[in-house]
Order: structure tokens, then C-alpha cells, then sequence
């Protein structure tokens, strides 16, 4: 059997994540009966059914929800090559840009120790340069499986480390963001339980893998837009203690004496072997 052709992959993983050949077709746009010849006669080839076709739609098959597994995977991978790749080569001539590596953290996470790590690196010889992607809650790991970041500051319980390397740098606890003028806000620590249910408060929602938890909070798209519902009274949230450098005078942190410790990694896919990673893992190592 060939190998797989990063194509043929797109084509499936666009059919399997629709189930539904129109939408996939207009979504890599192109015409829907060249994508179905294609699906079947990758199915030929592997010897098997990935998709189930009938009068109510399309669904997948055993072999297809690996196939949608382990393909989005390779794409993935062959994507992070390329962006990595690109990323590397103006260091290799004498006039272009020096090495750079993208850090990618949730937005408004960990300034104090991003600002230490930065100054840090930057006295380190040879220091790469590295930027910084902002992104939402819980994107880290896809921004490292797909080579849009090299490295990022990643928070446990809530950031899922399976699949990369780590080391730990820092833990602290929780704290619920308030209006000022809430009567809560007057108190000196909160439980989890004080401010999971607060009837004219209710806890903003975040989207995690493109879908909103179910609940009544507002649902959030970024920081900003979190920090000015705040301020009018119509959320409330619960972050690190080290949050509390974004806060605006509008806004009041209380801890929390229940909420589980969290603990800020830096983190980076586990086969780099980036000399300039290396070198600013060593960095945040001895923070």
C-alpha cells in the first residue's frame, strides 16, 4: 500500500469532523463529487469503511474514528514542521534574523513570571528572540501540536501536559474576581461553594475545544471583554492569585481557602531538540 498523501488526510478529517459532504466540499472548496470519489478510493486502498452513508447523513466507522484520530495528528505534525522549519531558517543565514521561538500562554496568565523569564533569557548569550501568542483558555496545546508556538506556560488542573515535556515553575492559589460593590467582596476569603451559585452573579463561561459549558454566565470570548462585565456587575470568575496584575479598580480578589493549588509549567512538544529551547528551558529552570 502507498503511503497516505497529506491531501487524502485533509479530505477525510474535513468529511469526518462535518458528516456531511456538501459542507466538507465547501469548507476545502472545492466540488463535493471529486471529495466523494476521493474518500472512496482511499477506502480501496486501505482496505476498509470509514464512513457509514445513508438517507439521514454520514457517520463514522470504527476504523474511521481512529483514521480522524490519528490523521488530525499527522496534520498536525507535517503543519508544525513547516511553521518550525521556517521559523529556523533565517537563522541560518548571516544577514537574516536570529532564531526565534513563539511562547504561547493564556492571555493575562502569569505576568510577573513571564516578565522574569524574558529578562532572563534576553542576558543569556546567543539568546533567541521569542514572542509572545496570547491565546484563550485552554488553546496552549493545540498551539504546540500544530507549530504555531514552540514552547508555552501551561496551568494544571486546568491544561492538559499529556503528550509534552515540562518542568515546573511556580504554584499558587485561587482567587474569585468581584465587583467591588458586591456585598461578597467585603469578605476576607471565599469557598468554592460561596461563589459557584451567587443567584445575581453567575460564574462567566469560557469556550474550551469550540463549545461553552452549559450555565447561566455570560459567555466569554477574552479578557477584556471579562474585565468590563466584571466592572458592570454581570459576572464574576475565578483565576490564580497572580491574575490579580490585570484587575482594574472595579474589581476586587478575594481567595479561595478550597480551590485546588494551580501550578504553571513550562511546557514544549516532547521530540524538540531546539538548541534555543534548550536554552530557555535552562532559563525558567532556574527561576
Amino acid at each position: 500500500m502507498d503511503a497516505l498523501e497529506t491531501r487524502e488526510l485533509r479530505y477525510f478529517v474535513a468529511v469526518a469532523e462535518e458528516l456531511h459532504f456538501g459542507r466538507a466540499a465547501e469548507r476545502l472548496g472545492m466540488a463535493q463529487p471529486p471529495l466523494s470519489g476521493a474518500i472512496q478510493q482511499l477506502e480501496r486502498r486501505l482496505g476498509v469503511c470509514l464512513l457509514k452513508r445513508n438517507r439521514r447523513g454520514v457517520s463514522l466507522t470504527g476504523a474511521g474514528e481512529v483514521l480522524l484520530q490519528e490523521g488530525r495528528a499527522a496534520l498536525d505534525a507535517t503543519a508544525a514542521a513547516v511553521r518550525r522549519t521556517r521559523r529556523a531558517g533565517g537563522a541560518d543565514s548571516p544577514d537574516g534574523p536570529r532564531n526565534r521561538l513563539v511562547l504561547a500562554l493564556k492571555a493575562g496568565g502569569s505576568h510577573e513570571l513571564l516578565q522574569k523569564l524574558l529578562d532572563a533569557y534576553a542576558a543569556e548569550p546567543d539568546a533567541a528572540e521569542i514572542e509572545v501568542l496570547p491565546c484563550g483558555m485552554c488553546e496552549q496545546a493545540e498551539l504546540l501540536r500544530d507549530g504555531r508556538a514552540d514552547v508555552a506556560l501551561m496551568h494544571t488542573p486546568f491544561n492538559s501536559l499529556a503528550g509534552f515535556d515540562s518542568e515546573q515553575l511556580m504554584t499558587e492559589g485561587q482567587i474569585a474576581i468581584l465587583p467591588a460593590g458586591h456585598p461578597l467582596a467585603a469578605h476576607k476569603t471565599l469557598s468554592l461553594a460561596d461563589v459557584s451559585d451567587i443567584p445575581d452573579l453567575p460564574l462567566a463561561r469560557w469556550p474550551r475545544h469550540g463549545t461553552y459549558p452549559p450555565g447561566p454566565g455570560p459567555e466569554i470570548r477574552d479578557q477584556t471583554q471579562l474585565a468590563q462585565l466584571i466592572a458592570l456587575g454581570r459576572t464574576a470568575a475565578v483565576f490564580p492569585d497572580s491574575a490579580r496584575a490585570w484587575l482594574w479598580a472595579e474589581h476586587t480578589a478575594v481567595p479561595l481557602t478550597d480551590a485546588p493549588p494551580v501550578v504553571t509549567h513550562i511546557a514544549w512538544p516532547a521530540h524538540s531538540r531546539s538548541l534555543a529551547l534548550a536554552g530557555l528551558i535552562r532559563t525558567a529552570a532556574r527561576l
